[in-house]
């Protein structure tokens, strides 16, 4: 008889469960049974490992063989455990000491000639190794730059069975030859998000990215629309641009980004592990330290939208822009519900997926941009000259984004055609990526020193109540917008909303409340009416 165990990880969203690997080898009949409640691809690691153990110089036990993954009661998934369940039977057998398995976990998908291929969730897994006390890891070569992330744990990356049991054995650590370099990473070639299809669209961009490449200065005119977009990122307030095509609603979306600040430490973890989860971590950059940028197509479905899909819940859009920017262009074309299943994580800044095996939990703050045309032709306008669609047309457009979504976007915007005095050069050229993301920078931290203590980083995100409370407006400063609810254009939601605006406001042009301007151009922005306020912020500080 022989036994040993080690320990791998099973992943439920973007938290790990630590799980115990156990191999029993009793006198019998030779026979592999693998139980714990493993799905059907980890029930498949049977004989990939078997292979990979016998094409690394090691002899398969011709005896009774049991793994069982423990606790039981915890759903697992996917080719991870593979090399924790070869190294446990290696240990059953004593080709490596057992008393060394036992404290280490191990992640790692095994192919037929011993290869550790690199899998999902490699951060998260060992997060969760971390916060149960574990202290050293096994990982895939090409993951541990990943793994490292994680302070505290000492990790080891192999490419090879071979080359882990040489080093848990104390024996020469052969040459293994890397992958060829320059090839695509199964993961990534190809990865579309469950339940989308070939054309969902969805990508992430680094706000870096949007430094280098696109600058909001390349953006003409459209000052309202540029103070919108300002004062979203400063205060993460949702928005929505109504224009004709061509405005320049793509151009301002993509740049957004751009002026968000860059990740802390605790926020580039958290969309790390959601990216890793997805498989979406580029070659060569471990760590996400910039707002996320994610632009799913209209044809996208809701399980792409929020996550989900069959089998494994997998993180949608939603997540996968958390602590960045979602854009949903041309959103009338949208599944209305799909675009109603928003509201949900809009209010609550996660997702809860569930299902029969269990229920799936993934993080979801996200600033969401809207951009849609006026009508079914783009073209109308206040004159309706151009415009050839018949008003019950242009009504059902209008009406497919809900009463109730849109009452939970705090900035509504027209973008207007641009000039040719603005196109041809003629009109100033606007402020620059880096002159506004100071100002944002600034406003944030402003907002940081006053919501110190709280469980809030952002206007957006202080409930309506506690603005009530504890930080009032100037005295008579809301009087307008306090009018407009009793005459039902603001909803009790749409006024802490207005509130909310304001801050961000004044954060930006540094006054200690907000005043009558303030609130005037918070007004302004929610209900998208004029009422003759400067709209540059440079033009109010």
């Amino acid at each position: 008889m022989g036994f040993a165990r080690t320990c791998s990880v099973a992943l439920v969203g973007v938290e790990g469960v630590v799980v115990e690997v156990q191999a029993d080898l009793e006198p019998g009949v030779a026979a592999f049974t693998l139980v714990g409640l493993p799905d059907k691809s980890l029930t498949e690691s049977r004989d990939r490992v078997r292979a990979a153990v016998a094409n690394s110089g090691g002899e398969w036990p011709q005896k009774k063989l049991t793994v069982g993954l423990s606790p039981a009661s915890v759903p697992k998934s996917g080719s991870g455990f593979d090399l924790a369940v070869a190294a446990a039977v290696l240990g059953a057998t004593e080709r490596i000491d057992p008393r060394v398995l036992a404290d280490i976990v191990m992640i790692g998908e095994l192919g037929l000639d011993g290869r550790v291929r690199p899998v999902r969730g490699i951060l998260p897994a060992v997060l969760a190794a971390a916060d149960a006390g574990y202290e050293q890891v096994v990982v895939p070569e090409c993951a541990a730059a990943e793994a490292a992330l994680v302070p505290g744990v000492s990790v080891l990356g192999v490419r090879s069975l071979r080359q882990l049991i040489a080093v848990l054995a104390d024996e020469p650590v052969p040459d293994e030859e890397r992958d060829e370099p320059g090839r695509p990473d199964p993961l990534l070639a190809g990865l579309r998000v469950p339940g989308t299809g070939a054309a969902t669209g969805i990508h992430s961009m680094g706000g870096a990215q949007h430094e280098h490449g696109c600058d909001l200065a390349d953006v003409v005119g459209q000052v309202s629309a540029r103070t919108a977009v300002e004062v979203a990122a400063a205060g993460g307030h949702h928005l929505f641009l109504e224009g004709p095509p061509g405005a320049g609603k793509t151009m301002l979306a993509e740049r957004l980004p751009g002026i968000l600040p860059r990740l802390g430490r605790e926020e580039s973890l958290e969309v790390t592990a959601v990216h890793s989860v997805a498989g979406l971590l580029p070659p060569g950059k471990p760590l996400v330290d910039v707002a996320p940028y994610c632009a799913p197509h209209h044809s996208a479905t809701m399980q792409a939208l929020v996550g989900g899909g069959a089998g494994v819940a997998r993180p949608g859009a939603v997540s996968l822009s958390h602590r960045g920017v979602l854009f949903l262009d041309e959103a009338p074309e949208f599944r209305s519900q799909a675009l109603d299943a928003l509201r949900q994580p809009l209010e609550s800044g996660h997702v809860v997926i569930a299902r029969s095996a269990g229920v799936v939990r993934f993080p979801a703050k996200f600033l969401m941009v809207l951009a849609a045309n006026p009508c079914p032709c783009g073209r109308f306008s206040a004159s309706g000259d151009l415009c050839e669609c018949p008003p019950s047309a242009i009504r059902r457009y209008q009406a497919r984004l809900s009463g109730p979504l849109l009452d939970r976007v705090d900035l509504r915007v027209k973008v207007d055609r641009v000039s040719r005095a603005e196109l041809t050069g003629l009109a100033a050229r606007g402020e620059s990526t880096a002159t506004v993301a100071g100002r944002v920078r600034a406003a944030r931290e402003r907002a940081a020193a006053r919501l110190a203590g709280t469980p809030w980083r952002t206007n957006s995100e202080v409930p309506g109540r506690e603005l009530r409370s504890r930080w009032h407006a100037v005295s008579g400063a809301m009087d307008e917008a306090e009018r407009h609810l009793e005459r039902g254009v603001l909803t009790a939601r749409g006024l802490d909303r207005v509130l909310r605006v304001a801050w961000t406001v004044a954060d930006l042009v540094g006054h200690d409340r907000p005043d009558a301007t303030d609130v005037t151009l918070a007004l302004q922005l929610r209900t998208g009416v004029p009422r003759g306020v400067p709209m540059a912020i440079g033009a109010l500080t």
